[in-house]
């Protein structure tokens, strides 16, 4: 009996068809190219954004870290709502909203030069985000047959990377001679031209659109949501202090960091795009927890440009699995009216991440140093493996256990 997870196609004569469901198509390309405006958007203020609290508001290690996080407080305060209303509504107005919220926003940055101006725009920021977030991942898995819902994920995030990739390169570059208020002018353009391309966007029908009214956060997202939090706590410390460290370690900037982290990423996710669907999200979930715990203790304890280096090649590695596979397990038997409440409530647990990680992060770093942050990392990723061997099971079917076709 063919498994309830993999649909054939069969020709007049019965016999099964093995092409497979056809995934890329221009409607999936849109999400991408709306997801890639927004994400170089948000990413080029990376390695901006803590040298304008440091050299330009005077604040050291922890407000930091407090104001990168404090973007991903914002999110947090909404997500669950973004996916409930994702559900009730649609994604497509998620995708616009969220686009030109953070747009708006971004552009606020320079009104007033203060710490909780800057603090209190990028709560805001964050709440566009997690509208635009939700809206355009669901929307992703909408279009996405079930036995490639994790390629699907996969080639989306290249859009997520595309942004890690190029813009802190380009932030950079927009930067100059301190021109900050150039680079949130820039950021925020990005921003609107990610809501403008939503509007071209168009929701999949639902089979139903009845939403249960009692519940804020998935119960099935709750345990790979706990995961997906400690697993990037790493990430809270590489984005936030990275951009310092590289001064100690006689690097001009981190845009080149960044950028060898999100081409690796896109490497893996796009050569590598249905490894979760055919390994099973857990052992996917597994194996990346294992290479960002690896990829951070070398940032720690090799203090040069090559540990740095090759920490950041190892941490890539883990990166480039850890959400595909636990949003997987987050969407295992999840039905569609229910869809964006889930990719709501783990998405939810991201921006915990980087928003108490910030703080984390930015407590380690105070107390030791930018490589405190990074061992911070290490030390959430191995709490995180164990969490995942008791939260999840791979005896329950569903995303662990789908059946694909042999690989083209």
């Amino acid at each position: 009996m063919t498994p309830r997870s993999v649909r054939r196609v069969s020709d007049p004569s019965g016999r099964p068809n093995p092409s497979r469901p056809r995934l890329l198509t221009a409607r999936f390309a849109l999400v991408v190219t709306a997801g890639t405006a927004y994400f170089v958007s948000v990413a080029m203020l990376l390695p901006v954004l803590p040298r304008y609290v440091e050299d330009e508001l005077g604040g050291g290690s922890v407000a930091v870290g407090v104001t990168t996080g404090s973007f991903f407080v914002g999110a947090v305060l909404l997500r669950p709502f973004a996916g409930r209303l994702g559900d009730r509504m649609g994604r497509r107005v998620l995708i616009v909203g969220g686009g030109v919220f953070v747009g708006l926003a971004t552009a606020a940055y320079g009104l007033v030069a203060a710490q909780w101006w800057v603090v209190l725009a990028r709560v805001v920021g964050g709440m566009g985000e997690a509208a635009f977030f939700v809206g355009a991942a669901t929307m992703i898995t909408d279009l996405a047959p079930v036995e490639r819902r994790g390629e699907a994920v996969s080639y989306w995030s290249v859009a997520v990377y595309s942004g890690l990739a190029f813009g802190p390169p380009l932030g950079e570059w927009v930067l100059g001679d301190d021109r900050f208020v150039a680079v949130w002018l820039v950021s925020a353009a990005l921003g609107l031209v990610a809501g403008g391309v939503g509007l071209f966007t168009r929701d999949v029908p639902r089979t139903t659109t009845t939403v249960s009214p009692t519940r804020l956060l998935h119960p099935r997202a709750l345990g790979p949501g706990l995961v997906l939090f400690l697993g990037l706590i790493g990430l809270a410390g590489f984005t936030a202090f990275v951009p310092l460290y590289v001064d100690d370690i006689g690097l001009d900037d981190a845009g080149g960091i960044f950028l060898l982290y999100g081409v690796l990423i896109l490497i893996v996710r796009v050569a590598g795009a249905r490894l979760p669907d055919r390994l099973g999200a857990r052992r996917s979930a597994a194996a990346a927890l294992v290479f960002a715990a690896i990829g951070t203790a070398v940032m720690a304890a090799w203090a040069s440009v090559p540990g740095l280096v090759v920490g950041t090649i190892v941490f890539a590695g883990g990166m480039s699995l850890m959400y595909p596979a636990l949003l997987l397990l987050a969407l295992d038997g999840v039905p569609d009216n229910e869809r964006a409440s889930s990719v709501g409530t783990i998405s939810s647990f991201f921006d915990l991440s980087q928003g108490l990680g910030g703080l984390i992060c930015g407590t380690a770093a105070a107390l030791a140093g930018e490589r405190g942050a990074f061992f911070a990392g290490t030390v959430a990723a191995v709490v995180g493996v164990a969490v995942l061997r008791r939260s999840t099971h791979p005896e329950r079917g569903g995303a662990d256990t789908v059946v694909v076709p042999p690989l083209a």
